[in-house]
């Protein structure tokens, strides 16, 4: 795993509770803004959807995540090491 940041230790030490989109490591605010705009306006949202796509073991959650809002590699990469860890610990 690559190191990681504030942002993520901050997210996966607790429970995801109603956490904003933007509450994920690698999305920000123009990201965070393209994913509320399709429906994904919560951080447990877009967990549905990283289950859904089998927790990222083929990469289908990181395409999507590219595919859907323009996510770049490292970004989709950066939220889907902090859903797999967070799932780790509460799932």
């Amino acid at each position: 795993m690559s190191c990681t940041s504030q942002k993520h230790r901050d997210f996966v030490v607790e429970p995801m509770g109603d956490k904003p989109v933007t509450a994920l490591a690698g999305i920000g605010e123009v990201l965070g803004k393209k994913l509320e705009d399709l429906g994904f306006d919560k951080a447990h949202v877009v967990l549905g959807q990283f289950l859904v796509l089998r927790k990222d073991e083929d990469d289908l959650f990181k395409e999507w995540l590219k595919d859907s809002c323009g996510a770049n590699s490292r970004q989709a990469e950066l939220c889907s090491e902090c859903l797999q860890e967070w799932c780790k610990s509460f799932l």
